[in-house]
């Protein structure tokens, strides 16, 4: 078996933690979790379904036990993107993942309130940073497209800036 360090992890390289952003829509109409007032992070605000991916776990199935889990649904999940998440030492790698077909009984979780929320109707809600550049990039997408690679990071005004891959617009 090979060593940890066979892989090239090296303390000057950055280190990643995988976590999956699920998108399920429906039409014109995506599900958005209201965080709980409770959650240490995005307390009232809207954002999309996910969470860490588990040790052992691949994308997909995490993906689909968040789902489950979040939102008590099931659904056809497919790969349409990554974001690399410009966090300090350690950084984000989002795998955004759309669902199709919804399946199941609605239902909140800890995690906070479950709800529909049309595309162009989103402005009216508190988000998080980059649900909106995130819905308006997924939004045209299909199955067939090859997945887009993007990065985020806060500019020195502390403004969240997200580049897509110029090759994959």
């Amino acid at each position: 078996m090979p060593a940890v360090n066979d892989q090239g992890v090296t303390k000057d390289r950055y280190m990643l933690i995988p976590r999956t952003a699920i998108f399920v829509r429906r039409g014109d109409e995506y599900l958005l979790l209201k965080g709980a007032p409770t959650k240490r992070l995005w307390a009232g605000k809207f954002n999309c379904l996910g969470g860490h991916v588990e040790r052992g776990e691949n994308i997909l199935s995490s993906a689909h036990r968040e789902l489950l889990e979040e939102a008590n649904l099931q659904a056809d999940l497919w790969l349409c993107g990554t974001v690399i998440v410009d966090a300090g030492d350690v950084g984000i790698c989002l795998f955004v993942v759309v669902g199709e077909n919804a399946r199941g009984e609605l239902k909140a979780s800890k995690e906070g309130s479950i709800q529909w929320v049309k595309k162009d109707e989103l402005h009216q809600f508190s988000t998080v940073e980059d649900l909106p550049a995130l819905i308006s990039k997924i939004h045209p997408m299909q199955r067939s497209d090859p997945p887009f690679s993007a990065s985020s990071f806060y500019n020195d005004d502390g403004q969240l800036i997200i580049e897509f891959d110029k090759d994959n617009r």
